[in-house]
């Protein structure tokens, strides 16, 4: 009997983690989404110093997100947000906020 229940222990932590895995790609996904609008916003609105700090979060969540399940989408937006990342460092807030909003679409059209 006790081995019976170290069994079904270990098959209830196996599926657990299998679905957590795919939770956790898509909080990472979102979690990038959002961090890339309110770049967007920041950038918009001339903020090149505070759009680096969302390009940032946002490039870490998606870098988390593409490990969990590869996409093309993922890593478009992933070189997307290190260009606005790059050029936000430059004070260049309207082409940072340019490639943001690149990100932006290849984030939301992922899987």
């Amino acid at each position: 009997m006790r081995q019976t229940g170290i069994t079904t222990m270990a098959l209830v932590l196996a599926l657990g983690m299998a679905v957590g895995s795919g939770e956790a790609r898509e909080n990472h996904q979102q979690e990038a989404v959002t961090h890339t609008q309110a770049a967007i916003q920041h950038g918009g609105m001339g903020h090149a110093g505070i759009l680096v700090q969302h390009a940032e979060a946002a490039l870490k969540h998606a870098e988390l997100a593409e490990k969990d399940k590869p996409s093309a989408h993922l890593q478009q937006g992933i070189t997307q947000l290190k260009a606005a990342i790059d050029e936000g460092k430059m004070d260049n807030a309207k082409v940072a906020t340019d490639h943001a909003k690149q990100a932006l679409e290849h984030l939301q059209k992922a899987p």
